[in-house]
């Protein structure tokens, strides 16, 4: 039986059946399983506007396999669009819409299965804890990245090349003329931005956990490569519903553990942390932010794209994907599965190319660690988050002078004012999921800092996060968050801060009886914003370390 026969079958059945015919459907199509294609098209995002193309590829593959496609639409926030400005408290909080919204779709209209089209930041993650969620067949297809830009020979990639770039212009390092010409080339197309950051991190962390078909997580963004990819996604989902292969069976806790080492392996966005949390939760599997941590001691880095490194994904796609990544961690691999039905060893038994200058063999690391390390201290008693592939080694231990702020927007005030001197830890609070809310990322602040030179002088902490395109020496997710009576809700301006990133410390050099005489004396802060769906979300969301959800009970 198909879960669509709830709408299809039977006399009863009969009105649900005379509104589907009013769709245009057929007698004979009506006998076949009911495909959704979760769309998250739109004109708004760069990373998106190129799926009518696949939206297409997929239904032809659904319906030469005996399936009857049906497309809904999915909204999506481009976070480069949505920084600095209101916009981004939506971000992290338009992730849990777009699980409920395909969980609301899916079970009004009884749909067999699920293609889950997709790309940018805060979509893939949400998609996936739908398809867990709901625990019917399901293949994630994302759109791919962009080509990297060029300018006078030079290759560009959105955030050093932007963001960066205005930091470099306001201390008169390139004219207005080659900024200008920097913003018109940077993005010359359809795709996810073309370094390692959030869309493309988690991009290749669903194709590792087995979810996208092999070489879905890096094929390029317009590429017939890509085309094949949706159609053939098309294909395997009727098989995957005659066959019942379910999420939570290829989701498993191996997968979830390769998937974070391969995340640490490349040096991903510090964002996979907060998702890969969250996905596993809707598996009915507790993360805990130590296991990435551990995982990340054992796992040498591999691979250094931007915007740590200069490689773009468009290399580590012609490098040979993740299956090549994953030949060279072979000793490291746990076993999993693929939805195509293969093994990750019989993905990585496939391997016939790997160039070891984008992805270097395990003896010939970048770093013997891995890129993402997990921070405790007095500061953050539940942990805090680092995307240490970004860090240089002067700054891998660092004391500071605290300059304290209680939004972003604050800082932005004093960083582009020129007042935060070298020596100094900016602190950015506030801004965690509740007291944000929403979790904003701060890419404008770190982006201003590297631009000024100050990388490797100057430290930035926060309740709030990162894009995945921030690199130098910024601390994220600090648990508990000022909102919720979190330590760093009680530093005070010049307090000196201690980072340790070698040994995961994060401490303010203050007693204990200090600290708690503060805590005394502290109140909570009125929300920022009081009204409509991020009010609701904050009275709900739970803390960083539990990866900011709402969905705290799953369906065994």
């Amino acid at each position: 039986m198909m879960k669509s026969d709830n709408i299809k079958k039977g006399i009863d059945k009969t009105p649900h059946r005379a509104l589907l015919y009013a769709t245009g459907i057929t007698n004979k199509e009506m006998r076949k399983p009911f495909i959704g294609i979760a769309s998250s098209f739109t004109d708004l995002i760069p990373g998106h506007v190129g799926m009518r193309d696949l939206e297409r590829a997929v239904e032809n593959g659904v319906y030469s396999n005996g399936g009857h496609p049906f497309i809904f639409g999915i909204p999506g926030i481009c976070d480069g669009i949505a920084m600095g400005h209101k916009g981004m408290h939506y971000s992290l909080p338009s992730r849990e819409l777009i699980a409920d919204m395909i969980e609301t779709i899916t079970e009004a209209h009884s749909l067999d299965g699920l293609v889950l089209l997709t790309n940018c930041d805060k979509i893939t993650p949400g998609m996936l804890m739908a398809s867990l969620r709901l625990n019917i067949p399901a293949v994630v297809v994302t759109a791919g990245p962009m080509l990297s830009g060029h300018y006078h020979g030079k290759r560009l990639s959105f955030v050093r090349d932007t963001f960066e770039a205005v930091a470099k212009y306001k201390v008169k390092e390139i004219s207005e003329d080659e900024l200008m010409e920097l913003e018109m080339c940077a993005c010359p197309g359809q795709g996810s931005c073309q370094g390692l950051y959030t869309a493309n991190t988690m991009a290749c962390l669903t194709e590792v956990m087995g979810m996208s078909l092999p070489g879905a997580g890096t094929a390029l963004a317009g590429s017939a490569i890509k085309k094949r990819i949706a159609f053939e996604s098309g294909v395997r989902i009727v098989d995957m519903v005659k066959e019942n292969i379910l999420p939570r069976n290829i989701v498993t806790m191996n997968a979830l553990q390769n998937a974070i080492m391969v995340d640490v392996a490349l040096g991903g966005s510090s964002n996979s942390v907060l998702h890969l949390i969250a996905i596993a939760n809707e598996a009915g599997i507790k993360l805990d932010l130590k296991l990435f941590d551990e995982i990340s001691r054992k796992t040498p880095q591999i691979s250094s794209l931007r915007p740590a490194g200069e490689y773009f994904l468009e290399d580590l796609d012609f490098a040979g994907g993740i299956p090549a990544l994953l030949y060279e961690l072979e000793s490291l691999v746990k076993d999993s599965m693929n939805l195509s039905g293969l093994s990750i060893r019989e993905i990585i038994g496939g391997v016939r190319y790997v160039n070891n200058e984008v992805i270097r063999k395990i003896d010939n690391s970048y770093r013997a660690e891995g890129g993402i390390a997990i921070l405790y201290g007095n500061l953050a008693p539940n942990g805090a988050v680092i995307k240490s592939s970004g860090v240089g080694p002067s700054m891998m231990k660092f004391t500071g002078n605290a300059r304290v702020f209680d939004s972003e927007e604050d800082s932005m005030k004093s960083i582009s004012a020129g007042e935060i001197k070298p020596g100094d830890v900016v602190v950015i609070r506030y801004e965690g999921p509740k007291g944000g809310p929403g979790m904003r990322e701060m890419l404008a602040p770190t982006s201003q800092i590297v631009g000024m030179g100050l990388g490797d002088k100057v430290a930035l902490i926060t309740d709030g996060r990162f894009s995945g395109g921030t690199r130098g020496p910024c601390i994220g997710h600090i648990s508990p968050e000022a909102q919720e009576g979190g330590p760093i809700a009680f530093i005070n301006e010049g307090d000196k801060i201690e980072i340790d990133i070698n040994e995961r410390k994060l401490n303010i050099l203050l007693s204990d009886e200090e600290l708690n005489l503060r805590k005394s004396s502290w109140k909570k802060k009125e929300k920022k914003i009081d009204y409509g769906y991020l009010a609701r979300y904050s009275d709900i969301v739970s803390s960083a370390d539990e990866g900011a959800i709402v969905n705290r009970k799953v369906r065994k």
